[in-house]
């Protein structure tokens, strides 16, 4: 009888007629790995998406709604080599956790054997070993092999283990050089132990191990702490959510089963599950791994809350907009995976150079070999040569150069609160010489403000905001949320186009255009003193008030126009708004070009001209209509609270209310391409520098295994660098 396999619990819908699923993949380590994996899955029929994600060992996939079978995609990974299934999170950790510790096991076994090994090499290299007691330097010899072996066999497993399940497929990776390297020394050592050599080379083949081992560690290490991001993102998002099933009936159910329109109450101490605003009860929020703002939030009516903030105090309860996969956190987690899983152009360069490397090593080596025999070499100082080469010339630092560097940056960038949406972004980002902003919802924050709340007596201010409860208009909104007002006003009447009116002890109130309220003079009077404010009016009887309602500037607008204005950027506002209004901005934060009234046709002309002349545009908008614009310029970054479709456009996203991440976007990506070029130098000079040296034979195997790690090591160290800059401008929180 066979076994059926159901993986339809772990497969999502994700419209357009597509599916996806994640499967988490053992063995994964390079980028040749990567490489291999998404080329043998992209080549099954109706797959549209294969993408790995090295830094947790993760491969997501999307293929045509119903054409395949997922349980095809573990049966094609078994066949190129690796063990695969459906990844959960809980379980990755663990098995994560688990590798690490098995990494750090093989890394003491091998470190307490180099240590050994030299230590009783040291007499035999260190004198002249054709005057030693041959039984003295055998003894020493088959000291180190009863040390070296028994270690190497264990060390060795992460490489060997990679080694044997790439060629069983017939492939090679990384790990295959590295392994037929070690083998042949350790091998050789054992024939020159018996034979009386005055050599061996176990010293040589377990340092080679020792520091490969210290690579992983650290790679995987910073991996895990880039991976941590997310982590804690998803340690954010709550299972099960309090829901009324009546008016005072509650019950507590799946996040799954929560529409928008319900009403969930948060009690203190609790995560809320849910996107929604605060309808009833007064607490405080924190929520600033998810917005950036780093104080406690005022929560009451009108307050605008967020899955995984945090309730302090109160008890609130909240209606429901958004729930599981639509909430702002999911929303920031796929965007974040995006930027671990992007690839950038530098990336996929040393993808296709890692790719060749490995049948190009062995290659030379079996040349070198070959070529010293045809020159009257013996066969011991031949393969002696070729076993240098292979060691010197394995490319680790070729295939760690780049993705390290993107790792690292991708996750000091979230850090910064800017988020990746695009693999070559980071490239681009870097080249960009000219900034276009829209004003509003960019510049401006999205939610409109009283402007003119302390000239309004408390009582009339008191009586608006319970007028403006009763209207869902955001003009009202925001005359609800400068009130503070708890409550509506009971009986209001809300005319469309209009405003709303009611009766308190009756006399007639009213709120809404300055023409419903009677209070057409005295709002062209103040329209007059703030021209980008839109006016609403408020009567008590005979009496008259009006709001100035407007969005307000970015609290750090002008600190980061002028940030950029430093590195040599120009800076420009487009917007649709009134002329009025853009003016205002512009001279508020000191913008000397700009334009008002302008459509998504001209934004695009306008970037269009611009790029016409040489220039790097990136455009720094929000809203549908920045859509076009967003995808013409050479890059471009959305804020959180944009538009969806603005943000699937955008190549970056960044968090909170501050501007601060544009100009730390450019900073970590100027400073990530930089780290990017040297690497890759780094490791194509020392091979150019290693390979004619160890060819010519003057290079013995310990000496190659020094100086192989000693490269991966140092392309590592140095996309550390990439988590700062020395801007020391605002952070996002």
């Amino acid at each position: 009888m066979q076994a059926t396999r159901d993986f339809s619990h772990f497969v999502k819908d994700i419209g357009s007629g597509l599916q996806h699923i994640d499967l988490a993949v053992e063995g994964v380590n390079c980028a040749g790995c990567m490489s291999k994996i998404e080329r043998g899955l992209s080549a099954l029929p109706d797959v549209t998406l294969a993408r790995v994600n090295l830094t947790d060992r993760r491969v997501a996939l999307e293929w045509k709604e119903g054409a395949l079978d997922p349980a095809n995609f573990i049966d094609r990974l078994a066949e190129l080599g690796y063990k695969a299934y459906p990844f959960e999170t809980a379980s990755a950790e663990a098995a994560e956790s688990e590798q690490s510790r098995f990494l750090l096991r093989c890394l003491g076994v091998a470190a307490f054997a180099t240590m050994n090994v030299m230590m009783l090499s040291v007499p035999v290299w260190s004198g002249n070993v054709s005057d030693m007691i041959p039984e003295q330097r055998d003894f020493f010899h088959w000291l180190s092999a009863l040390i070296a072996l028994p270690a190497a066999a264990y060390a060795g497993q992460p490489f060997f283990r990679s080694a044997y399940r790439a060629l069983s497929t017939r492939n090679v990776n990384m790990d295959v050089p590295i392994s037929i390297g070690v083998l042949l020394a350790l091998a050789l050592s054992v024939v020159e132990t018996v034979h009386h050599a005055e050599h061996t080379y176990f010293d040589a083949a377990i340092m080679l191990l020792t520091f490969l081992l210290v690579g992983r560690y650290l790679d995987q290490s910073m991996r895990r702490r880039t991976r941590a991001v997310a982590g804690n993102l998803a340690a954010l998002k709550a299972e099960t959510a309090t829901k009324f099933v009546g008016t005072d009936e509650i019950s507590e159910v799946p996040v799954a089963a929560i529409d928008p329109g319900d009403i969930v109450l948060l009690r203190p101490g609790e995560r809320c599950a849910v996107d929604g605003t605060v309808i009833e009860g007064r607490s405080e929020i924190d929520q600033s791994l998810i917005t950036g703002e780093t104080s406690y939030v005022a929560a009451d009516a009108g307050t605008a809350v967020y899955a995984g903030s945090l309730n302090i105090s109160g008890t609130l309860r909240v209606r429901v907009s958004a729930a599981s996969e639509g909430t702002l956190l999911a929303e920031i987690t796929r965007l974040l995976d995006n930027a671990l899983q992007a690839r950038s152009r530098y990336v996929r360069l040393a993808d296709r150079a890692s790719r060749l490397y490995a049948p190009v090593v062995h290659a030379t080596a079996l040349l070198t070999v070959l070529g010293w025999v045809l020159f009257g070499a013996s066969w011991h100082d031949a393969i002696v040569t070729g076993v240098a080469v292979l060691i010197i010339t394995c490319p680790c630092a070729l295939g760690l150069a780049i993705p390290t560097v993107q790792t690292v940056a991708s996750g000091a960038m979230f850090r910064a609160g800017v988020l990746l949406n695009s693999g070559d972004s980071i490239e681009r980002l870097a080249d960009v010489d000219h900034v276009i902003f829209d004003k509003t919802g960019t510049l401006t924050l999205p939610d409109l403000e009283v402007v003119n709340g302390t000239d309004i007596p408390e009582f009339a201010l008191s009586l608006a905001g319970q007028l403006a409860l009763a209207s869902h208009h955001p003009v009202a909104a925001a005359v609800a949320r400068a009130s503070n007002a708890k409550s509506p006003l009971v009986g209001a009447i809300e005319e469309p186009g209009q405003g709303v009116r009611g009766q308190i002890g009756g006399i007639e109130v009213r709120l809404g255009r300055p023409s419903f309220c009677g209070a057409e003079r005295l709002a062209e009077a103040h329209a007059g003193l703030d021209p980008e404010a839109s006016i609403v009016a408020f009567s008590f009887g005979e009496a008259n008030y009006v709001f100035s309602v407007r969005q307000a500037l970015r609290p750090d607008a002008g600190a980061m126009i002028s940030e950029l204005k430093k590195r040599n950027i120009a800076v420009e506002i487009l917007s649709g708004d009134r002329e009025q209004a853009v003016l205002a901005a512009a001279r508020a934060l000191g913008v000397a070009e700009w334009r008002a009234g302008v459509t998504p046709a001209d934004k695009i002309a306008r970037i269009e001209d611009l790029k016409g002349r040489g220039f790097k545009v990136m455009m720094v908008g929000d809203g549908l209509n920045d859509a076009p614009a967003l995808a013409a310029a050479h890059v471009s970054m959305s804020p959180i609270s944009s538009a969806h479709l603005s943000q699937a456009t955008a190549d970056l996203v960044f968090l909170g209310k501050p501007l601060a991440p544009v100009v730390a976007a450019i900073d970590f990506a100027r400073k990530a391409l930089r780290l990017m070029r040297q690497n890759l130098w780094l490791a194509v000079g020392y091979n150019a520098l290693a390979v004619p040296i160890a060819i010519s034979g003057v290079v013995t195997p310990l000496i190659a295994a020094a100086a192989m790690s000693g490269s991966s090591l140092l392309v590592m160290l140095n996309a550390l660098r990439a988590r700062r800059v020395s801007h020391g401008g605002p952070s996002w929180k």
